[in-house]
Parts: structure tokens; C-alpha cells; sequence
């Protein structure tokens, strides 16, 4: 969950995600530290109930460790004892593989080689993400090295959604309300998808989400799953989103059976569509639509 919603609005969104047809589900804060409204417990009680669902619960940790308290956070996070943690930076590769617990690692790690992937293995990785710019030719090339190298850990791709770019220290929705950010009013939870950055053209070029810039567009490779199924991509993740995400999920469980519709820009909710880096062009391309 990318964005910043109230405890009641996660709480809604996670029970109607346990009658999904999703078989993991990513719970916690990974943006921004100061999004206080949900604590670990918190999310320990979503991610009990949702186990009890039939899920595997995953806990992504923060990206950017900016402090002190951020770092007590995350070794809360790391020593939970209940679920697997999704490693997001460096901080939190060292606490878990130096406490022999298994980790998934996650898109902004960049992982990018096999010999990366293979220290990552030997330290306890389970499963790793792609970085969401590798284009579908990259990633099959690394895959077949992986195989080659021994290397079968699960490989997830991140298949729907805002496509996370870049963290800073700077709050940029706040300093768009010209709050500083340490008392910034959490104006976040104003924009439930995020505020969209126009250019001088009105074209949605990004969204900004906090301390992280998104995409304008959102990515969908619904008709990516079947060269993702050949090259042996294993997971395709699917970033939440404040409405319509009960017809996004439907629409990649379809795709996964094979029941596809011929290709066109479809919207499943309103947002712009990109998918440029999956086809290694630029990534806020819709190719079909460039194909029109």
C-alpha cells in the first residue's frame, strides 16, 4: 500500500481483499515514516485475519531509513516473528540476513545480475522483484542466467499500478500545501491516489505521493502474464489503489486463465495506461496505443 489512507479505509480495503483471488498480500508503511495512523500491531491484526483467509502475508519495511526512530521501527518490523518481511533498503538486508530470518527483496533493492541475486540467496532471500524499468527482454536474459547459475528463486514483476520512481528527504505534498515537512499536517491522506504533477502541456507526467514520485500513468501488463508464465516470472504484483481494485484483481486473475481480450488501451479505472519500460521504450508509453 503506496499510499496514506485512514485506519478505517485500510481496514475496509483488506476485508474485501480476503475473498480476492490474490494468493499474497504486502501489508505496512513502506513511504513514509511519519504516516503514524497504523502501527505493527495494526497491521499484525490485518495480516492474522487475512492469513486466516488463505493468504501469505508479507511486512514491507520503509525505503528511505532516514532516522534513528526509523531504524528502532524497522528492527520492530525485522523481529515481528509472524510474517516474512519485504527488504526495501540496506538497513533492512542487514538486520535480516544477520538474524538468519528469510527476507523477500524487493524492487527498490535494483537487483540487476545473477551474482547480486546469488549473495542475496546465500543471506536468506525467498523470492525478489524485479526493478520496475527492466524491460521484458532484460529480464528474460537474467532469468535464463539465473537458471544457469542455479539460481530458482521466484521472480515478481510488477505488473499494475503507479510504478514507484524515486524517494527524497523532501515531502513534495507538503511543500505543495508550503507546510515543512516535519510538521506537514499529513496532507497525504488528501490525496488517496496521490497528487498528480502536470507538465506545462497537462499531461500527467508524475504523481506525487509524500516523499515518493510515482508515475502519471499506470502501468497494467495484463497481456504481459503469458510471456511472464514462458520466462518464468513467478509472481505479479498488483499495487492497490483507492478505487476499482476489485475489477483490476478480477481482470489479472482472468488474464492469468487465458481469458484475454484482444489488446487495446483499456483503462480498468480512470487513470492514464502506460507499460513503455516493460517493451524497453520509455516508460510512460502506452504501446498499444502507439501502435493505433
Amino acid at each position: 500500500m503506496l499510499f496514506y489512507w485512514t485506519r478505517e479505509r485500510y481496514a475496509d480495503f483488506y476485508r474485501e481483499a480476503a475473498d480476492w483471488p490474490v494468493e499474497i498480500v504486502h501489508l505496512g508503511e513502506s513511504v513514509c515514516s511519519r504516516r503514524r495512523d497504523m502501527k505493527l500491531d495494526d497491521w499484525m491484526g490485518i495480516g492474522r485475519e487475512l492469513t486466516q483467509s488463505g493468504k501469505q502475508v508479507m511486512l514491507s519495511s520503509q525505503t528511505l531509513i532516514e532516522s534513528e526512530a526509523d531504524l528502532r521501527d524497522l528492527r520492530k518490523l525485522c523481529d515481528n516473528g509472524e510474517f516474512i518481511v519485504e527488504a526495501n533498503d540496506q538497513s533492512a538486508l542487514q538486520r535480516l540476513s544477520a538474524a538468519g530470518l528469510p527476507f523477500v527483496a524487493g524492487a527498490a533493492l535494483n537487483l540487476y545480475n545473477p551474482t547480486t541475486l546469488a549473495v542475496l540467496a546465500r543471506a536468506g532471500m525467498q523470492r525478489w522483484e524485479a526493478p520496475v524499468e527492466m524491460s521484458r527482454t532484460d529480464l528474460a536474459r537474467l532469468l535464463d542466467d539465473c537458471r544457469t547459475e542455479g539460481l530458482d528463486h521466484p521472480c515478481e514483476v510488477f505488473a499494475y499500478g503507479h510504478l514507484p520512481l524515486a524517494w527524497s528527504s523532501r515531502c513534495f505534498t507538503a511543500r505543495r500545501h508550503q507546510n515543512p515537512k516535519d510538521r506537514c499536517q499529513f496532507v497525504c491522506q488528501k490525496y488517496p491516489e496521490g497528487l498528480p504533477l502536470r507538465s506545462q502541456e497537462s499531461k500527467e507526467v508524475f504523481t506525487l505521493n509524500g516523499i515518493q514520485t510515482l508515475s502519471g500513468a499506470c502501468q497494467d501488463l495484463r497481456h504481459g502474464l503469458p510471456d511472464m508464465a514462458e520466462m518464468g516470472v513467478g509472481v505479479a504484483r498488483l499495487s492497490p489503489r483507492a478505487d476499482g481494485m476489485a475489477e483490476v484483481v478480477a481482470a489479472f486473475d482472468a488474464a492469468r486463465r487465458g481469458e484475454l481480450p484482444a489488446p487495446d488501451p483499456l483503462t480498468l479505472v480512470e487513470a492514464e495506461v502506460c507499460d513503455g519500460y516493460w517493451h524497453g521504450r520509455p516508460g510512460m508509453i502506452n504501446t498499444y496505443a502507439a501502435a493505433d
